[in-house]
């Protein structure tokens, strides 16, 4: 399999950086990245650039840093109540998923995608519980979820 390395102007999820000299397929360079400059090829001239490049990147990521902190503040003081139907004695009809979580926070202000979530399994009993988010490499926070009734809870008897 014939490569090329090039070097990439600007982040590229699964592949690198701005600044990352990165090996591609011939094919994948010329029909995308090179047409919509998000990459250049490596030459003498090009490597030029990349100092550049690279206080860019590091000023990018301590921007997405601070960010992810700021959020992760903000969602730890959040507390989001999930309403659910229950059976004789309090017994859920299902569970509260991902997906529901992340209805909730949307309505809070907050998007996010199921990939933020860490270790994530589905709540199966009323209460509360606490749910880990990953939003950055070195950020991770809790958000407190309370999972109620919508119906009157009746006893087995």
């Amino acid at each position: 399999m014939a490569t090329i390395e090039i070097l990439l102007v600007e982040h590229i999820h699964n592949l690198g950086s701005e600044g990352d000299v990165v090996k591609v397929r011939p094919g994948y360079a010329r029909n995308y990245l090179l047409p919509q400059k998000k990459a250049v090829p490596l030459n003498l001239a090009n490597k030029k650039r990349l100092d550049a490049l690279k206080v860019a990147r590091a000023a990018r990521e301590t921007d997405e840093l601070q960010k992810s902190q700021e959020i992760a503040a903000k969602i730890k003081e959040t507390k989001i109540a999930v309403a659910v139907k229950t059976g004789a004695g309090g017994k859920l009809f299902g569970s509260v998923t991902a997906s529901h979580i992340l209805e909730k926070l949307s309505e809070k202000g907050f998007i996010f995608d199921k990939k933020h979530f860490k270790s994530f399994s589905p709540i199966k009993e009323l209460g509360i519980s606490k749910v880990a988010l990953t939003l950055h490499n070195d950020v991770e926070t809790e958000v407190e979820v309370e999972v109620v009734s919508e119906n009157p809870i009746e006893d087995s008897a």
